[in-house]
């Protein structure tokens, strides 16, 4: 077993989950705001703290996927944050895209940046402690979308990122989403995830990843937020393995789903029901960031005697994800 198989299979077993705590300035500043935080740096590291250091959270959760400011930022022990996780059984991962950007003549669509430099920000993210790392697609459904051009662009970017991990000794976190903005079906849903995983997984084998070394984090296969289509948990779960089958080669160690906006309790929903399908050849297990923190931050408020309030919310949240699995 290579060690970087070895990486990711501790990420996807033993019925643990990874835990996205990546949020961008802007993104974390806003959720900040929204809850009535001012939304500073050493606010954002507060909370972040308040996430890692739940307790028991190691028995639910196998990986925390940081942003690059809190992964250089310490705790009020004097711990950097890879070292804490480390010291209490989790592995630290970094997201390592600078974001989607508007794609050249695709209007509408977007690109994910950050390859240049990448190399030697692995480099240094290995150095300072973390085992595996997060690229993030962005897939949009609407009208004639997405475009060719924007698919192919996209997984060309995840496969170079994948390769780069590999070689760097990162264990690379591949991650398409097929966006639930729009008013799409679950059908139409499908088919692009589908088409989308086939042109990952090509792109993937042009440059040689090793697939045995990945984790893969797609989206379920779910209806657009503005259908109103009406579709019950099995319905989603059997769509999403099915599409799973269809086009996931059986090396890839395990799939942690994102909850891609979903409710809480409805995306542990779906979670658990995919379990109880026939035998699959990889773990399903859950790599989500609002659905597991959103709670937490509601009853958080930035407010020191809510601390012990917010982190059971978390716990509450790891909890069942985890024995969903």
């Amino acid at each position: 077993m290579s060690a970087l198989n070895k990486i990711a299979r501790t990420m996807v077993s033993h019925r643990r989950g990874i835990l996205a705590a990546d949020e961008s300035i802007g993104t974390m500043s806003a959720r900040l705001e929204s809850v009535g935080v001012a939304p500073t740096e050493e606010n954002r590291r507060v909370y972040r703290e308040l996430i890692v250091t739940t307790p028991r959270l190691a028995e639910s959760v196998s990986g925390v996927i940081l942003a690059d400011e809190t992964f250089h930022q310490q705790l009020d022990d004097g711990r950097s944050f890879p070292e804490y996780l480390s010291d209490i059984g989790i592995l630290a991962g970094i997201k390592v895209d600078t974001g989607a950007k508007p794609l050249a003549g695709a209007s509408g669509e977007k690109i994910t940046e950050g390859l240049d430099g990448l190399r030697e920000r692995i480099a240094d993210y290995v150095r300072r402690g973390a085992t595996f790392a997060k690229w993030r697609a962005v897939i949009t459904i609407g009208d004639g979308l997405p475009s060719d051009r924007a698919v192919r662009a996209n997984v060309h970017a995840l496969a170079r990122y994948a390769g780069l991990c590999q070689e760097g000794g990162l264990v690379p976190i591949v991650e398409p989403e097929v966006l639930m903005d729009g008013d799409h079906s679950l059908a139409r849903c499908r088919q692009v995830t589908t088409e989308t995983l086939e042109e990952l997984f090509e792109e993937l084998d042009l440059l040689q990843v090793q697939l045995d070394g990945i984790v893969l984090k797609p989206n379920m296969v779910v209806p657009g937020s503005g259908s109103g289509e009406q579709v019950t948990v099995a319905d989603v779960a059997e769509a999403t393995v099915e599409t799973l089958r269809e086009t996931v080669p059986p090396a890839v160690p395990g799939i942690a789903f994102l909850s891609g906006g979903q409710d809480p309790e409805v995306a542990t929903e779906h979670l658990g029901a995919m379990q109880g399908l026939d035998p699959l050849p990889w773990e399903l297990t859950y790599s989500f960031g609002r659905a597991l923190v959103g709670p937490a931050l509601e009853a958080w408020r930035g407010q020191e005697q809510n601390r012990d309030a917010a982190q059971s919310a978390l716990s509450a949240r790891a909890v069942a994800n985890a024995a969903a699995r």
